[in-house]
C-alpha cells in the first residue's frame, strides 16, 4: 500500500461527494454517453513492465470524458433554469460536453471565451450547439465575464470542475474501470482543476480492498500538486496537455483530493509527447496531451508501477492535427529515425554530390537539403548544407556520421530543445 502524502484533510469532504452521488449519476446519464471500452494493452504493459489497462474516454461524443459531468448537472436544473439556460467559461472539451448535450435537452448553452482561443475550437463548440462569446485576453477575463453575465441573464452557471455534480458525473468514469477491472491496483488520473479525480477516487474509496489513486499534472502547470505538497511553484508555458493546464485548483476538489488521493507526481513534456506517440503508434487511437499524461507517469516511474495492474484514463483526443504531427515528427526525431545533419562543404561542383554518394552507401533516405552560403561564418568559399534524412534507427544513422567524419566533413546534428 502506498504511504499517504501529508496532504490537508477535510472531514466533510467525503459527505460532500459520496459513492451514492455517483451511482446516482450513473443510472441518470446512462444510455445518454457512452460507456467506453476498457480493454488492456499488452505491448504498453511489456514496455511498462506492468499490467495496463486503458479507458477509451476518447470515444464519447465530443471525445472526452466531460460529457459525463456536464450531461448530470444539466439534467438536476429546474424547468425554469432549463428555460433560461445556462453558461460556462471554457475553451476546452468542457464546452463541448454541455453545449452537446445543452442541445440535445433543448437548453440554451452559452460558453465564454477569451478572443485567443484557436478558431477549431470555437467552431467545434458552436457546430454541437453552443453559443459562443468572445472575451478578454485570458482564461480568468472570460470566467469574470461569464459570471457576469450568469448574474446580468439569470443563468446557471456549469463550473468545468469545482462543483459535486460535475465530479459526481466525471466519477461515472471510475465506477465503470473497477466493475470491468475489479482487481485494479491503482488508477492514474490526469488532474486539472480536480473534478476526474475527486469522482474517481470517491468511486475507488468505496471500493472492496484497496485502490491507489494517483494524480497527474504537467510540470509547466503543478497547480493542485503545489496546493497539495505546501510549495510554491510557478504555472505557465506552451504545455501539449492544455486541457489540465489549470493555474488554481478547485476549492471543493481540492478538500476531497486531500483526504482520499495517494499522491500526485509530475510529468514533462517530452514524457507527454512520447505518450502521445506511443498511444497512436502502438493502440491506434489519438489522445490529446492530458489524455496521455497517465501514460507519461508510469513511464517516468517504473519501479512505482512495476507489476501492478494500473488503469488510466485517456480522458480525451481533442487535439490539433497539425499539432499530432508535430509531435509524432519530434518523436520519430528522438528515437533518431529523423534527424537533420549539418555538414560543412567547400562551395565547388561535385561537393554536394560526394556527400550523396554516402547517404546512399548507407541506405538513409533524403527528405530536404538546405543549402546555406551566405550567412555563415565559413570563409566566402565554404558553406553549410542541412540535410533532413531518415534511417531505419539510430544505429543506421550513427553510421553514417560516422562514415561522414571518416572522410573528412565536419557533421553536427540539430538537436530538438
Amino acid at each position: 500500500m502506498t504511504a499517504k502524502p501529508a496532504f490537508a484533510s477535510s472531514a466533510a469532504a467525503r459527505e460532500a461527494l459520496t459513492i451514492d452521488d455517483i451511482r446516482a449519476a450513473a443510472e441518470r446519464i446512462e444510455g445518454a454517453v457512452v460507456r467506453t471500452p476498457m480493454m488492456q494493452s499488452k505491448t504498453l504493459s511489456e514496455i511498462a513492465g506492468c499490467e495496463i489497462w486503458l479507458k477509451f474516454e476518447n470515444q464519447q461524443f465530443t471525445a472526452a470524458y466531460k460529457e459525463r459531468g456536464a450531461l448530470n448537472a444539466l439534467l438536476h436544473l429546474t424547468e425554469e433554469q432549463r428555460q433560461r439556460g445556462v453558461i460556462a467559461a471554457s475553451a476546452g472539451n468542457h464546452s463541448q460536453g454541455l453545449s452537446y448535450h445543452g442541445k440535445r435537452l433543448g437548453v440554451p448553452v452559452t460558453i465564454v471565451m477569451p478572443r485567443t482561443t484557436p478558431t477549431v475550437k470555437i467552431m467545434q463548440t458552436q457546430s454541437v450547439g453552443g453559443n459562443v462569446v468572445l472575451e478578454g485576453e485570458t482564461y480568468d477575463d472570460a470566467y469574470a465575464h461569464a459570471r457576469k453575465l450568469e448574474q446580468e441573464l439569470g443563468l446557471t452557471f456549469v463550473h468545468p470542475f469545482d462543483d459535486p455534480l460535475v465530479a459526481a458525473g466525471q466519477g461515472t468514469v471510475g465506477l465503470e474501470m473497477l466493475e470491468d477491472k475489479p482487481d485494479l491496483d491503482c488508477l492514474v488520473v490526469p488532474i486539472g482543476g480536480g473534478g476526474l479525480i475527486s469522482g474517481i477516487a470517491t468511486a475507488a474509496h468505496a471500493h472492496p480492498g484497496h485502490v491507489d489513486v494517483i494524480g497527474v499534472q504537467a510540470e509547466l502547470f503543478p497547480s493542485m500538486y503545489a496546493h497539495m505538497k505546501g510549495e510554491e511553484r510557478d504555472c505557465g508555458g506552451d504545455t501539449l496537455a492544455e486541457g489540465i493546464a489549470v493555474k488554481a485548483p478547485g476549492q471543493f476538489t481540492s478538500k476531497i483530493i486531500g483526504e482520499i488521493v495517494d499522491d500526485i507526481v509530475l510529468v514533462d513534456e517530452e514524457a507527454l509527447e512520447s505518450a502521445v506517440s506511443l498511444l497512436l503508434q502502438i493502440e491506434k487511437t489519438v489522445v490529446e496531451g492530458a489524455g496521455a499524461a497517465g501514460l507519461a507517469a508510469v513511464l517516468a516511474n517504473p519501479d512505482r508501477f512495476a507489476g501492478k495492474k494500473v488503469g488510466l484514463v485517456l480522458c480525451g483526443g481533442n487535439i490539433d492535427t497539425r499539432l499530432l504531427a508535430n509531435v509524432l515528427l519530434r518523436d520519430l526525431a528522438r528515437q533518431g529515425r529523423l534527424a537533420r545533419l549539418r555538414i560543412t562543404l567547400q562551395d565547388r561542383p561535385g561537393s554536394l554530390f560526394k556527400v550523396m554518394e554516402i547517404f546512399d552507401q548507407h541506405h538513409v533516405n533524403i527528405i530536404e537539403i538546405y543549402h546555406q552560403r551566405i550567412f555563415t561564418s565559413l570563409p566566402a568559399k565554404g558553406l553549410i548544407t542541412d540535410i533532413e534524412c531518415e534511417a531505419r534507427d539510430r544505429e543506421q544513422l550513427d553510421a553514417l556520421v560516422k562514415a561522414l567524419k571518416a572522410r573528412g566533413y565536419s557533421v553536427s546534428p540539430v538537436e530538438l530543445n
